[in-house]
């Protein structure tokens, strides 16, 4: 529940309150151990009064602690039966630390008063400053006249009078709170007034009277009375600020939130949306909290009369810890339909799909065990027509042994998996990696890694349509041995400016030309064949277990990194595989028997904070053409800065099956950033398919900000290939005060 934070700084008188509550008998004013500043004469004195002045600086929850007191001068009058300390008094005890001009202790009446550029610092980093403060009632009633505060977060509070009554209730009259710088002569930005702000220690309530809101020194905002709970309150039911929205689909909105402290582990947040277009959406928060877990959910209700139908969306995530050994969690997403997120503009509504998942995982040492389920709701218009999975159960288990005397260590993977899809075709999948690894270092500094890996797979497929579009259900299997070799020799060169890691890589790999069996089991989740050079190292360039990376191969390349004193960082790396079979080639396009591979690499570079670039490629191994390219650059200072993204890759004909991925794709992103002061910045973005000349998205926004308020107003619209969406232009915003809290859309 978000708390109100506006006048805390309230409560650091009150912690003075709070402490002149608990007096203290006996008093040690003087610890040899402790080093007192030399750099002004001050005399050290011992009073051992019945009730002492120091008592002030106790906190709430402090325990009795030495007290350290220095001053130019003491005087202690009999006669009067008072003691009076001048000059540059310092009191301190334990965390806090007293100033004033002159403290006054008349043991007779049991006052004590600090008078003259009072000054009260706690470690934290709050100050207080006061012309007088007067304890009375055995410590148990103060008053402090003229008080400033400046809290360590730099939020300033000041006050005519502060009073605190002997039954801890503590009274400020005119109260001025703000969070903003306050230059000379000027007014801040924004601050709080009240005529009187009251605190109960009974009900932890603060209470304001007659309080205005002033932007500028011109009030906006008014009221004879409201209160909140003291920030000692961390959770209590009541209203929250209401949230305002305006769409084409709903029209204007209007969104209260009411917070229900069920007990201090769970609580529920009512909000519907109170439409113009559209009615009630009902809409909650519900969240939960074990000692050993949590519960989160949100969700959303309606009943759309224009298609009279329920529409609807659940987020959910849950997290236990049975023990210390296992651990259960789960993700649940759910919406209606595709495009009831975009149409309330909820979390998610870019999404293309929703995937939602549960788990039970367990950690032993070298052991790792899960057994998961997978649905997924798509929401994307090019999905609509997919043949969409849902996986379950998916269960995995992995052992690492201990490296025995050479370093070597075995490793065992057993992956298990269920895929049904909506069509009724199924798989259903068993497989155990067996692999023994040797890292070693030569004492020339050469790096090797051996690799012996035996994979075995047990499949039974259901109604499966091949590429020969024939279908298949029964029983298959097969085992893939492979042995891998990595060579690694780093060379290293260091001078007063920078240093460069120049390292050659070559990557063996050895196995049989096996067939992958396409026409019996189909690939759920090794789609990803393209070769890069985040890949073209491993033993095993597939991202899932359907496809096995048949025949032998020889990768090589070079990476180079320099690391500037003064120049930043750059880095490259180029490489390319050989394979020894030109037939079982799985990068290449049909028809292509070469048995090399298209160059890949990665150039980086970033000189200075001004300029900074990722660039990815694939060359041609005959003319070097680009295959593959992706870009990310940004150019320019906070003035202006300009961010622009580059992909492109041609379509593959062997993506033919899978007619909702579109392989051919060419897009650009430019965003352009300027903080044109210190506190404003405007930002405008396009986002542009390049095959087919058309906008995907563009907007923007403009930003203001400083040290106490924040306003930011941001304009975007989408064109998606959905013939439902109407494509409008949305609007956000947001205005918000520091501590305060704001108002605004999501």
């Amino acid at each position: 529940m978000p708390r109100y934070k506006f006048l805390p700084a309230l409560l650091l008188i009150f912690i003075i309150g709070v402490s002149v509550a608990h007096g203290d008998d006996s008093l040690v004013l003087l610890n040899t151990n402790k080093t007192i500043e030399a750099s002004r004469p001050k005399s050290l004195s011992k009073i051992e009064p019945s009730h002492n002045m120091t008592d002030i600086l106790d906190t709430s929850s402090a325990t009795e602690g030495d007290i350290y007191f220095s001053a130019d001068s003491m005087e202690n009058d009999s006669a009067n039966n008072t003691i009076t300390a001048s000059g540059n008094v310092e009191i301190i005890r334990q965390n806090l630390t007293l100033r004033a001009d002159k403290v006054i202790y008349n043991q007779a009446t049991d006052h004590i008063d600090a008078v003259g550029n009072v000054i009260l610092l706690e470690e934290s980093g709050n100050v207080l400053f006061a012309d007088q403060i007067n304890l009375r009632d055995h410590m148990q009633s103060a008053d402090v006249q003229n008080i400033k505060v400046v809290l360590a977060d730099k939020t300033r509070m000041a006050a005519n009078s502060f009073h605190k009554k002997s039954d801890d209730t503590k009274v400020l009259r005119q109260a001025v709170y703000t969070p903003c710088d306050n230059c000379s002569g000027q007014s801040p930005l924004w601050q709080l007034k009240a005529q009187k702000v009251i605190h109960n220690p009974t009900s932890q309530d603060l209470e304001y009277q007659n309080a205005f809101l002033e932007i500028k020194g011109v009030p906006v905002l008014y009221t004879p009375y409201f209160s909140h709970p003291d920030p000692s309150v961390k959770h209590r039911s009541g209203f929250l600020f209401p949230r305002f929205s305006s769409s084409s689909y709903l029209g204007a909105g209007i969104q209260p939130q009411y917070f229900w402290d069920i007990s201090p582990q769970e609580n529920l947040t009512f909000n519907p949306i109170l439409s113009t277009d559209k009615g009630i959406i009902y809409s909650g928060i519900f969240n939960k909290y074990f000692y050993r877990g949590e519960l989160n959910a949100s969700g959303t209700f309606m009943h759309d009369d224009d298609e009279d139908k329920n529409r609807g969306n659940l987020f959910l995530y849950g997290r236990y810890e049975i023990n210390d050994y296992w651990v259960a969690d789960t993700d649940i997403n759910y919406a209606s339909d595709e495009n009831y997120l975009k149409d309330l503009s909820l979390p998610k509504k870019d999404d293309s799909w929703l995937t939602s998942r549960v788990r039970l995982q367990a950690f032993d040492n070298r052991n790792y065990a899960s057994i998961e389920g997978y649905y997924y709701d798509m929401l994307s218009y090019n999905l609509q027509n997919s043949n969409t999975p849902y996986v379950m159960p998916f269960m995995s288990y992995e052992n690492i042994s201990s490296p025995d005397r050479y370093g070597a260590y075995t490793k065992t993977t057993l992956n298990m998996a269920s895929v049904y899809h909506e069509e009724d075709d199924a798989t259903q999948r068993a497989t155990m990696i067996n692999s023994w690894n040797l890292p070693y270092t030569s004492p020339y500094g050469e790096k090797y890694r051996l690799v012996a890996s035996l994979k075995s797979d047990l499949y039974y497929i259901s109604q499966y349509r091949n590429d020969q579009g024939s279908d298949y259900t029964g029983t298959t299997g097969r085992i893939f041995p492979q042995i891998g070799l990595e060579w690694r020799l780093p060379f290293i060169k260091s001078t007063a400016t920078s240093s460069q890691i120049l390292e050659p890589i070559i990557v063996a790999a050895f196995a049989p030309n096996q067939d992958n069996k396409p026409d019996k089991i189909p690939n759920e989740d090794s789609m990803d064949t393209e070769i890069t050079d985040v890949n073209i190292f491993d033993l095993d360039r597939y991202s899932g277990y359907d496809r096995n990376d048949t025949g032998s191969r020889i990768s090589y390349g070079l990476n180079w990194s320099f690391y500037g004193r003064q120049w930043g960082r750059s880095a490259f790396l180029l490489a390319q595989t050989y394979e020894f079979d030109k037939e079982d080639n799985l990068f290449n396009q049909p028809g292509d028997a070469s048995h090399f591979s298209d160059y890949v690499g990665r150039i980086y570079a970033a000189p200075s904070e001004y300029f900074d670039m990722n660039y990815r490629f694939k060359l041609d191994k005959e003319d070097f053409s680009i295959n593959y390219s992706e870009l990310g650059a940004s150019l320019g200072s906070d003035i202006l800065r300009l961010y622009t993204s580059y992909i492109f890759f041609p379509e593959k004909d062997r993506y033919a099956q899978y007619e909702y991925i579109d392989t051919n794709r060419k897009e650009i992103f430019m965003s352009l950033n300027s903080k044109i002061t210190r506190n404003w910045a405007v930002d405008i973005y396009t986002r542009q398919d390049l095959i087919s000349n058309r906008t995907i998205s563009h907007g923007g926004g403009v930003i203001y900000e400083d040290e106490c308020s924040r306003f930011a107003l941001h304009m975007e619209k989408e064109f998606s290939d959905d013939p439902e969406d109407e494509n409008e232009i949305t609007f956000y915003f947001s205005f918000f005060l520091k501590t305060l809290g704001g108002i605004g859309t999501d």
